[in-house]
């Protein structure tokens, strides 16, 4: 099957009633047929539901799914996608550790490390994403995960995946590659060589800014420690978001072919506009990644950057000429979203920090959406003119 009919068909059993669409399942706990039954099902040595933390049947699902998608063995759904994140972190890291990361990274990934790994001893370095050839140095005997974005938010910086997968498979290094700007329907980094898939689910997943969720996809092996973790912890995905999430999986590929045209269009269109001094998008022959791009993905995505000339001010200007477009933290929606990230998502980090993730006092970030693309290009000139 190709992508689009497996996000549609793979489904769980049905029930009963024969339903074609899956159902909701939205109940705390399950029951049991006897007193063996229940012994076994604890026991694990039979397979069934005990318990919703544990595995629901709207939940397993969406992780079959995203399982297949990405050409993983097995799929964990978590309540957003910091707490995907955190539980890779959580349940494959150790004091005494050591991560790689990118230093082009998301603000809330970025804290992290700087907030919380200090506490159990798990030490972390930041590498550049545009010197590849200085990370095989940078990883000890005791790293265990090198972890990067690709495309990264919000700066659009493309990695070569295959490059590091080779670096990280030499020194026996998990690759953990957060996969959300692409999705699988455009990029999956297993066929470059990477172990481990995370997503926030709450963006382009979904697509419809409804509700959150995150996934992780891995070998079944590494997914069993990390259910451990996420079943005592308790970061788990509600039925409810689960269904939400498995049913937007359905019209991923129709949405994405959307956001990528919209958002390649778009960049196209404002590469010369006088306030501009730089655009940015994966699928444009100026973007420094541009090649590897399209080496590891089919469309560049549904969201562009560019840099304000004024800086600082001419940022938070730009938002204040914006009518219809949205102003929100959010990104993947069917509606336009624009962001000034240095005034606003990362506005909490130090200006050195800032500029170690590729945020600079002028950049606005566009999530693409749905609307009619003339639109969003008269929106965005409009408040562009009036800087």
């Amino acid at each position: 099957m190709k992508f689009g009919t497996k996000a549609i068909r793979i489904q769980t059993d049905k029930t009963q009633h024969l339903e074609h669409s899956t159902p909701l399942f939205p109940t705390s706990s399950f029951v049991f047929e006897n007193a063996e039954d229940m012994r076994a099902k604890f026991a694990g040595e039979e397979e069934g539901n005990i318990y919703s933390r544990f595995t629901n049947p709207s939940v397993r699902e969406l992780e079959l799914k995203i399982a297949a998608l990405e050409g993983g063995e097995e799929g964990l759904a978590t309540a957003s996608g910091m707490a995907a994140i955190f539980t890779t972190f959580a349940a494959l890291l150790a004091s005494g550790d050591h991560i790689l990361m990118s230093r082009a990274v998301f603000a809330s990934t970025f804290r992290i490390t700087e907030n919380y790994l200090d506490k159990w001893k798990i030490s972390y370095d930041y590498a550049d994403p545009e010197n590849l050839d200085s990370w095989d140095a940078m990883i000890r005997p005791e790293t265990k995960l090198v972890y990067i974005e690709t495309p990264s938010n919000p700066g659009l910086v493309i990695l070569d995946l295959e490059k590091i997968a080779t670096i990280c498979k030499a020194r026996g290094v998990l690759l953990v590659v957060d996969n959300c700007f692409a999705t699988p329907y455009l990029q999956r980094p297993i066929e470059f060589g990477a172990d481990i898939i995370i997503h926030s689910a709450t963006k382009f997943i979904d697509g419809q800014g409804r509700v959150l969720g995150g996934l992780i996809v891995s070998t079944a092996e590494l997914i069993e420690k990390m259910k451990g973790f996420l079943r005592n912890a308790g970061p788990t995905l509600s039925p409810f978001n689960a269904w939400i999430l498995s049913k937007s999986l359905e019209t991923l590929h129709v949405r994405m072919d959307r956001h990528c045209s919209n958002a390649h269009d778009l960049a196209l269109s404002l590469h010369n506009h006088p306030n501009i001094s730089k655009v940015s998008y994966p699928f444009l022959s100026s973007h420094p990644g541009h090649e590897i791009a399209k080496k590891q993905m089919s469309q560049g995505g549904g969201l562009i950057t560019f840099e304000l000339k004024g800086g600082l001010d001419a940022g938070r200007n730009f938002l204040d000429n914006i009518k219809w477009l949205s102003l929100s933290a959010n990104l993947g929606d069917t509606r336009t979203i624009v962001t000034h990230p240095a005034s606003t998502t990362h506005s909490k980090l130090t200006e050195e920090q800032r500029l170690m993730v590729g945020i600079t006092p002028g950049l606005i970030r566009v999530s693409v959406g749905l609307e009619d693309k003339d639109d969003i290009l008269d929106e965005i000139t409009q408040a562009l003119d009036k800087i």
